[in-house]
């Protein structure tokens, strides 16, 4: 059997461990009603809050009360003077009136809009895959997926290490690097929803210099199969590649392989051919 090797180069991926982490913007807040100010009225009439926020309404004349036209709370005290307060823990609409001088339609009436919480956004990096090498140079798509239950997204920020690569307004959220050097990198993707609300997921990748492949202890095992080893780097995929001579419309590829070591053994089950010429080839990045 003789033997011949080849090189191609390709491009790199890396190694990744994924994090999802997202930040909620949930401290209370204390809203504020006037009651009784200038007339028989609420000011405001119509008031907005979140989930967990207290409102508090102050008298600034009087008499008048504060009374939920659904069981939110007992009537306030009949006061000219003071204030009243009460926490909303649930999402919807709250009416409320003054019994002296107004119905739960008419009149000294008003009204609480409670707004359920902001759910933040999701945000999954689809490519590269965790655990992905490439060889350098190397130029990698990074691709996301992202949605808002409760919204939508309004932005993915795309960063190489510390480094802001591009911002996607909208789908599809993608980018590509350009010849990552050698090394360990960390690639992120940000969403960001139309609350202001975030998720991030990152992913860890390595670029690494191909090694120039090298094939040696060929052995003729009979009967009809032939081995031999060859260098690779750990993580990167390789072809094997036989031809009956050496002209190139006649090359076959027979396996592509990622290297889980430094050091491959290749067995052709079926080394029938002869003469037999045989290469190993770098597969570009993906």
């Amino acid at each position: 059997m003789k033997m011949t090797q080849k090189l191609f180069r390709g491009m790199m991926t890396g190694v990744g461990i994924a994090v999802l982490c997202c930040s909620v913007s949930g401290r209370a807040a204390t809203v504020n009603v006037t009651v009784g100010s200038g007339g028989n009225v609420f000011t405001p009439p119509t008031t907005n809050c979140n989930v967990g926020d207290q409102v508090v309404w102050t008298w600034a004349g009087g008499p008048h009360n504060v009374t939920s036209t659904n069981s939110a709370w007992s009537m306030s005290p009949t006061q000219s003077s003071g204030s009243f307060a009460n926490t909303f823990s649930a999402a919807g609409p709250y009416f409320y009136y003054c019994t002296i001088h107004g119905t739960p339609t008419s009149g000294m009436k008003g009204e609480i809009i409670v707004n359920a919480p902001n759910v933040p956004p999701t945000v999954t990096l689809t490519n590269p895959p965790s655990g992905a090498v490439f060889a350098a140079p190397a130029n990698v798509t990074l691709q996301a997926s992202a949605a808002d239950s409760d919204g939508s997204v309004t932005n993915v920020k795309f960063l190489v290490d510390a480094n802001v690569l591009t911002n996607k307004p909208a789908a599809p959220f993608t980018a590509v690097t350009n010849n990552l050097a050698v090394g360990a990198h960390t690639l992120t993707a940000i969403a960001s929803d139309n609350s202001g609300a975030t998720a991030t997921n990152s992913v860890s990748i390595s670029v690494v210099n191909p090694v120039a492949v090298q094939l040696s202890a060929q052995q003729l095992l009979p009967p009809g199969r032939f081995r031999f080893t060859y260098t690779a780097n750990t993580g990167l995929n390789y072809v094997i590649q036989r031809a009956t001579d050496l002209s190139p419309p006649n090359w076959t590829a027979l396996s592509t392989n990622k290297a889980g070591s430094s050091s491959i053994n290749f067995t052709d089950q079926n080394a029938t051919v002869n003469p037999g010429f045989y290469r190993v080839g770098l597969m570009p990045n993906p």
